[in-house]
């Protein structure tokens, strides 16, 4: 070994979950650490179902971020899934950030997390976020408050849409994790199969276009993948709702909608892959497919007791 190479820092790396209430922030946030999209992002609450890794790189130090589900009151078995995916991805975690939207403050959403917290007996560190929201007095008081319930080793105020603060978080978490090699190449920004991804990505597209129209029970699993001679891809997607009502409102007057889901997803999943896509969507009426254990697989959830 020459003198450079003994001179350079040990390499280190660990996993950090964030958690928080449905529309903290998380995916946002996520996506800002890593440096590039890895989450599906939307102003609607409890779009993100599975745990999904992003791997961020500050020096010598590699980050596993593991975005989690929003943790809220579960009313069905899909939400039972998805906050016990959360509190699965924190228990595994070296460290747990939690992310609070600072404008909302201490809601019953919180107040289940932090007793949550207590339970684990897990310290957290804590990010206030979108702090451009709420007038310095308040955002103080928060902070203090917050505080005071003896849960945070540390506290960062930072903005996950506009990268404020964002830096300052993640180099403190470098600098907690623990000594080792790192898990993935220095290229490799996510750690999910490409079936779930370019499903998570048509589903953001349906999330986009339909707004208030979206009927929220609907997942999108990515049936056939198939490498053709050319170097393109032909992939085909099944939309499950739950009702011919919401099939309809899917597809769109005469076809429209499903036809600008499709090029808008094909086009995002084109450039991830760089290369050209096939994609082929079709739209299911399934009504019980949120109480099959195949779809929560699909997911990456367990599937839980009703």
């Amino acid at each position: 070994m020459n003198e450079a190479e003994d001179a350079s820092p040990a390499s280190q790396c660990g996993f950090v979950a964030l958690i928080g209430a449905p529309n903290a922030g998380k995916s946002t946030l996520l996506n800002m650490l890593v440096g590039s999209k890895v989450a599906i992002v939307s102003h609607k609450v409890q779009t993100t179902r599975a745990r999904i890794r992003g791997i961020g790189l500050e020096g010598s130090t590699q980050i596993v971020f593991v975005d989690t589900p929003g943790i809220f009151k579960p009313a069905r078995r899909l939400d039972k899934a998805m906050v016990q995916a959360a509190w699965s991805g924190a228990e595994d975690a070296d460290k747990i950030v939690l992310l609070v939207d600072a404008a909302r403050g201490r809601d019953e959403d919180l107040e289940r997390i932090l007793s949550g917290l207590r339970t684990s007996g897990r310290k957290a560190v804590l990010a206030l976020n979108k702090i451009d929201t709420l007038e310095p007095e308040k955002l103080l008081a928060l902070t203090a408050d917050l505080s005071q319930t003896d849960l945070f080793e540390k506290v960062f105020m930072i903005s996950a849409l506009k990268g404020d603060g964002v830096a300052d978080l993640k180099s403190y978490l470098a600098g907690e994790m623990p000594p080792g090699p790192w898990l993935y190449p220095e290229d490799q920004v996510a750690d999910m199969p490409m079936r779930l991804l370019a499903s998570e990505i048509t589903r953001e597209k349906i999330y986009q276009r339909l707004h208030q129209e979206l009927p929220y029970a609907v997942t999108v699993e990515t049936d056939d993948w198939q490498e053709r001679k050319d170097g393109s891809v032909r992939v085909e997607q099944v939309i499950y709702v739950q009702r011919e009502s919401q099939r309809k409102i899917v597809l769109g007057k005469g076809g429209q909608t499903i036809k600008e889901i499709g090029r808008l997803s094909r086009e995002e999943l084109g450039d991830l892959l760089e290369r050209k896509v096939h994609l082929f969507l079709f739209v299911k009426v399934r009504a019980k497919w949120a109480d099959e254990r195949e779809r929560y697989e699909r997911m990456g959830l367990d599937f839980p007791d009703a």
